[in-house]
């Protein structure tokens, strides 16, 4: 039997091709999706990975023999499937590993609607009926078997995100895209077409070997690309997206970048606008400066954990007009509760082109703190460590902790959160404080724990 333990995480599945999973796997996959789902029909898509044709395919046919009928939209973003669910009311399957190497692949599965499935929804059984299949054979398909045809959703896609932002009155904008060689390369030309931007493009060829750099944003190696050609060419600004474009990274026109805390605050304000009154979802690592502007703008903030299930279902249980995370993934209520970095990107580009200043002034106000970024320290006893972190400040003055995702120790000028990978043997560890000295002061005090 495959150990599956080692691909299922906690709200994907994700491994290397072909030693952890393959083709016969995805089959048992897209059986045990149907079955969970009880779906009559299913939508999917997949990223540019060498796999992710034959393993999306294989899918399909495994859905196919519990009879769903189903619908491949091909070429895609994960945003763009998380569209076709939507729009057309079927479960979705997105093959990509995301910004993971080039050996790796994996699905994000979703109900009707772009209602997530992990661990606590869906995915747990889907495991479970995998195992049992792939140790004692697949049950026989179903009588009816359902069809497997293709459909084009980019268009529609496009269409239904520039109706959701007004970018036709904005002033021209010179913009700078990575892509990553990933699958914004696909989207972004045919989302900014008739608008009033000047698109150049960087690495837009798909290809999921990731020739010029990983397409993961959040590290700074790889946006100084993308940073050396907003400062060569003077453009207002610059975008990085991931390998599977849902989530959308800025630099400003001094190629500098600016924290997705700060895109979460913009754009936050923006949709409390047009919704007054309405919930904001931020994970707890986001910057104290989210909820602040929430509150500033007639919004109630509501603090979750990190990771898309849990916004997903805390926007759905709340009606939250919306939800950022520090990682650069931004979910909106009029996108079914969804992940789109794309969208989060014409907010940022009307917000810029509704005024006459530079993106460093607009971003100013919603950037009010500093910050770590994430520290991750390797190591064995990830609890024990933890544990002895959590000793050293619980019964410290003035000093509040909870444990709603790892630990979070919060003062008057400083909080930080240290919590553990699910994948890796790490602690992830971000501090934000109300000035640089501070935030370098706890983060030493709390390596040294950490790393003793």
């Amino acid at each position: 039997m495959p150990d599956l333990s080692r691909i299922v995480k906690a709200y994907d599945v994700r491994g290397v091709v072909p030693d952890q999973w393959d083709e016969d796997l995805a089959e048992l996959f897209g059986a045990a999706f149907a079955e969970v789902t009880e779906a009559t029909a299913v939508v999917i898509g997949h990223d540019m990975r060498p796999s992710s044709p034959g393993l999306s395919r294989a899918f399909g046919r495994g859905a196919a023999a519990r009879g769903a009928d189903v619908t491949e939209i091909g070429l895609c973003s994960t945003d763009q499937l998380y569209y076709a669910s939507g729009a057309l009311g079927l479960p979705g399957a997105m093959f990509t590993a995301s910004h993971n190497p080039a050996e790796y692949n994996g699905i994000k599965m979703c109900r009707a609607g772009a209602a997530p499935i992990g661990q606590d929804s869906g995915l747990a059984e889907i495991r479970a009926l995998v195992e049992r299949w792939a140790d004692e054979g697949a049950p026989e398909p179903v009588a009816d078997r359902g069809s497997i045809g293709q459909r084009d959703t980019l268009d529609d896609y496009a269409a239904h995100l520039r109706s959701l932002v007004d970018l036709t009155g904005i002033r021209p904008l010179k913009v700078v895209v990575d892509a990553g060689n990933g699958m914004g390369g696909h989207t972004v030309p045919t989302v900014l077409a008739g608008l009033p931007v000047e698109l150049d493009a960087l690495y837009f060829e798909l290809d999921g070997t990731f020739p010029n750099h990983e397409a993961n944003p959040l590290d700074p190696a790889n946006i100084v690309d993308l940073q050396a050609r907003v400062r060569a060419t003077g453009a207002d600004i610059g975008l990085a997206f991931d390998g599977d474009a849902d989530r959308c990274f800025v630099v400003d026109e001094r190629g500098e970048p600016v924290p997705p805390s700060a895109i979460t605050a913009l754009v936050a304000a923006r949709e409390l606008a047009k919704a007054p009154g309405s919930a904001v979802i931020h994970n707890l690592i986001t910057s104290w400066t989210v909820a602040e502007v929430v509150r500033e703008n007639g919004g109630t903030p509501i603090r979750t954990r990190v990771g898309h299930s849990f916004i997903k279902a805390e926007m759905a249980r709340t009606g939250a007009i919306f939800g950022g995370e520090h990682s650069a993934h931004y979910y909106f209520r009029d996108f079914w509760n969804a992940d789109t970095g794309m969208l989060a990107a014409l907010h940022v580009l009307a917000a810029l082109g509704e005024q006459q200043g530079p993106l460093s002034e607009l971003v100013a106000a919603y950037d009010r703190y500093a910050s770590s970024g994430e520290i991750n320290s390797r190591v064995d006893d990830q609890a024990g460590r933890a544990a002895a972190v959590r000793a050293a400040y619980a019964d410290r003055e003035g000093v509040t902790l909870d444990e709603l995702d790892g630990l979070t120790v919060t003062s008057a000028d400083w909080w930080f959160n240290l919590r553990p990978s699910n994948t890796e043997p790490l602690l992830r560890l971000n501090i934000e404080g109300r000035d640089t000295a501070t935030v370098e002061k706890i983060r030493d005090e709390v390596l040294a724990l950490v790393r003793a």
